[in-house]
């Protein structure tokens, strides 16, 4: 599409008949042979994705722990290297400006991936609390590395052999650095879909030749279409949908990524005060009765009032049933609580379930 931007994989995408549509100012693959059919690949094996619209920000130097330590939710000093963590990134009134992954890479040097649409806001915030450039550096590396996600219980069995060291052992948000096929890469135990697998980061000119390795091996190739799916059987949020800065992560659920304490924390303040006050309204799962899918934005009803709004919702291929999430008032959020929701004037009915919808523990 005129004006997007487009990933190193494009053209691949575009040779195995994807469609494309616009996400976040990028040109991305929705899907390839089905979004149902990909989301089972990638519970049954595995699925390969073009994550490569992410940002991907090398933050170094000698004061690199102390800076992020001031603007990520995660307190970074006990962070160690080879390790990630995942953390918003909130405003001064504790409102979620993004979320990410942020990867110790070395001694002095961190690589933050925010979401794409989101990296230009990230990259602002950063700037204001930058300290000296003595001290820290930030630089934009988002188009000399790409960024793919290899996805599935068999995942690392395929993987495996490409890569020079073992990754049997790595555990869940840890990460090494080894080669691919021949190509340098930093390989991380990390993802998107609540499944096992990896996010790995490649020189750009070398990520072609790689997917299409991982294709012919038995990797599915999968679209934003099943990702949105499968994350959202995980329980995991999307920013701009089940969060934004009118949110903070409280309300979001995602208070065990907060560590407000911490004197140098940019948000600690506000987060603090909204913690003891305690969320107004809560983030909720929904399972839905019958056959009607749940949207963003439809109402979410208690006896006939409106008490709240739907943020994500789609079918389960994995669950065989139609789930969602939304905010409601804490007192319609204990689970079991049964509430509706007006689909096109349609009263559909749902009750709060906890999340995830889905694990691979159960």
């Amino acid at each position: 599409m005129p004006g997007l931007r487009t990933t190193p994989l494009h053209q691949a995408h575009r040779d195995a008949g994807a469609r494309m549509v616009e996400f976040g100012g990028w040109d991305m693959p929705v899907q390839y042979a089905g979004i149902l059919s990909e989301a089972r690949a990638v519970r049954g094996s595995a699925g390969i994705f073009d994550v490569s619209h992410m940002g991907r920000l090398v933050i170094e130097g000698p004061g690199a722990a102390t800076y992020l330590d001031r603007v990520l939710s995660v307190d970074m000093l006990k962070l160690r290297v080879g390790r990630a963590r995942y953390g918003v990134v909130c405003n001064e009134s504790g409102g979620i400006i993004d979320d990410c992954i942020v990867y110790r890479l070395g001694q002095v040097k961190y690589l933050l991936v925010p979401n794409a649409a989101n990296t230009p806001a990230v990259k602002q915030w950063l700037a204001r609390w930058s300290p000296p450039t003595a001290e820290a550096v930030t630089t934009d590396v988002t188009e000399e590395l790409s960024m793919i996600a290899l996805q599935g219980p068999g995942a690392i069995a395929l993987l495996s052999p490409l890569v020079e060291e073992d990754i049997s052992g790595l555990r869940p948000f840890s990460l090494c650095e080894s080669r691919i096929d021949r190509s340098p890469a930093t390989i991380a135990r990390t993802g998107y879909t609540g499944e096992d697998g990896v996010e790995f980061f490649v020189p750009s000119r070398n990520a072609a030749d790689i997917w299409a390795e991982l294709a012919g091996r038995g990797a599915a190739p999968c679209g934003l279409g099943a990702r949105d799916v499968l994350r959202l059987e995980a329980g995991l949020l999307l920013h701009g949908s089940d969060m934004d800065v009118a949110v903070n992560p409280y309300e979001a659920g995602l208070g065990r990524f907060v560590s407000a304490d911490r004197e140098a924390y940019v948000a600690g303040p506000a987060l603090l005060r909204i913690r003891k006050a305690g969320p107004a309204r809560s983030l909720v799962g929904l399972n839905v009765s019958g056959r009607r899918v749940i949207r963003g934005g439809h109402a979410i009803l208690s006896g006939g009032t409106r008490v709240g709004r739907v943020t994500s919702g789609s079918y389960s291929p994995t669950l065989d049933r139609n789930i969602g999430l939304g905010y409601v008032p804490t007192a319609f959020a204990a689970e079991g609580t049964r509430l509706t929701v007006d689909v096109r004037g349609n009263d559909v009915e749902v009750e709060v379930a906890s999340l995830p919808f889905y694990s691979r523990a159960r």
